[in-house]
């Protein structure tokens, strides 16, 4: 069965998740990458900026100092550069800072603290610094930190742009890649409808190519090359079925001729048993040749032009009065059911065939006493046909083969017959565009044909294999 194409699991939809995702990775890398050059430059400023402060107040008179420190401290309320000078015990002397960092050693070295400092502006509210603490040559301990938060609201700043630039590029992108993929979802549903009828049988349709000449169209171009030559290789061997069927058919018409003769003429002597054994093998091969042209006439799909509306109920009555006398002669009770149905499109002489060879073969394979059942009705769908039988019907893994020409199951090899009749009815229900399932019946056996047109991706004249309640 046909699926309908996935848009997600389209080569366009994956292509646009590749590009997408490559773009959101390359994005983040990009970003991380100016984030941290920025950040790289903004801490070798501020380290710079620390240096030199503390170069110019390790150098002040160490009197002076105190002063200068809480002078320092005046001038930047808000704690962003902020100045502290303790003893040598720890204890502050002057400055906007309580006590010394945990963190911090007194080494010379600007060092981050991660944990924060206070700000003297808000109650209990710490912000990261970059801090440098020196121990001056009379054992005080001179601080100075630097806030840190411009550097972290940059890094805030990157990434929200980043935010903004990924939405602004994937709704666009996303909208820009479902106006591609229609295109393509277009063509191959374009391209699924044409394989419909090909599907059917008919290899004389081929695949629609655009004049882009792009992958799709190479694509349908390379498949209707290998159709012309599977539709001309069929052609050469249906051709050279039905010339030697047609031309075996005029001399072996003779021959049964003359031998009829013959037994006219020896009617009173023994050899006259081998000659009517004869004109019955030559019978049994004409036989044949009739059904094998018959089935290849069957598969002109031009014969349904002349199609028209068909009362199904009628069609049925009479392949019920016309097998009637043969199933009362075996002792089968056979009934029709038939409810209100719509009328049907097709040809009412075809369906007689097929329904006839169909009921035939139930009263053929149901043993003496068994019942035939032609039942008729309306489903979801439309008319279906079922022909219920007590016979051994069809084994399961058999089905599938049945249709085919000279196909015989090994129910029906004791049982005389060309193998060719249930390949007619299902040259007939393709030709109609119709489906046939061979299933099991709480009596036995069961065939139902369904007179209305398949679903796509169901073959017309083929068993479904549906699960269908009898």
């Amino acid at each position: 069965m046909t699926a309908r194409p996935n848009a997600w699991r389209s080569t366009t939809s994956r292509l646009i998740l590749i590009y997408g995702a490559l773009f959101a990775v390359w994005g983040l890398v990009l970003v991380g990458v100016i984030q941290w050059e920025t950040t790289r430059y903004l801490n070798t400023v501020i380290d710079q900026m620390l240096e030199q402060r503390m170069q110019y107040l390790a150098n002040s008179d160490a009197q002076r100092l105190p002063s200068a420190v809480d002078a320092a401290s005046a001038i930047d309320p808000h704690g962003i550069m902020s100045v502290g000078l303790f003893d040598a015990s720890g204890h502050a002397i002057a400055g906007n800072i309580a006590h010394i960092p945990s963190e911090l050693a007194a080494d010379g070295q600007v060092r981050l603290l991660a944990r924060g400092m206070p700000r003297p502006d808000r109650d209990a509210s710490r912000v990261r610094a970059r801090a440098l603490a020196t121990r001056l040559s009379d054992g005080r301990v001179l601080v100075i930190a630097k806030d840190n938060s411009t550097v972290d609201g940059l890094g805030v700043i990157v990434w929200r742009a980043l935010l903004w630039a990924l939405s602004l590029t994937i709704i666009p992108g996303l909208f820009g890649g479902f106006l591609l993929q229609r295109g393509p979802e277009k063509r191959i549903r374009d391209l699924q409808q044409a394989t419909e009828p090909i599907r059917q049988g008919d290899l004389a349709k081929r695949l629609p190519v655009s004049k882009r000449g792009d992958e799709l169209d190479v694509l349908a171009g390379i498949v209707n090359t290998m159709l012309g030559e599977i539709e001309r290789l069929m052609n050469e061997v249906k051709g050279v079925c039905d010339n030697i069927a047609h031309d075996l058919r005029t001399p072996l018409t003779r021959l049964r001729a003359r031998l009829y003769r013959a037994q006219q003429q020896l009617s009173e002597q023994p050899e006259a048993a081998l000659v009517e054994a004869s004109i019955e093998d030559i019978d049994a091969v004409l036989g044949r040749f009739r059904a094998l042209l018959r089935v290849s006439e069957l598969e002109d799909s031009h014969r349904n032009a002349c199609f028209a509306e068909v009362d199904l109920g009628r069609v049925l009555q009479q392949v019920h009065e016309f097998y009637a006398p043969v199933a009362e002669d075996r002792g089968q009770p056979f009934a029709l059911e038939v409810e209100p149905m719509q009328p049907v499109r097709g040809d009412a002489h075809l369906l007689f065939e097929a329904l006839a060879n169909l009921v035939g073969n139930a009263i053929k394979f149901t043993p003496n006493g068994g019942q035939v059942r032609l039942r008729a009705r309306m489903d979801s769908r439309g008319p279906r046909v079922d022909i219920l039988d007590s016979g051994p019907g069809i084994p399961a893994d058999e089905r599938d083969a049945v249709t085919r020409r000279f196909y015989r199951g090994d129910n029906s090899r004791t049982t005389r017959g060309s193998g060719l009749g249930l390949s007619i009815v299902s040259a007939i229900v393709r030709l109609h565009g119709y489906a046939l399932d061979i299933g099991d019946a709480a009596t036995g056996a069961r065939i139902t044909l369904y007179c209305y047109p398949v679903k796509p991706g169901e073959v017309p004249g083929t068993c479904l294999s549906r699960a269908v309640s009898a």
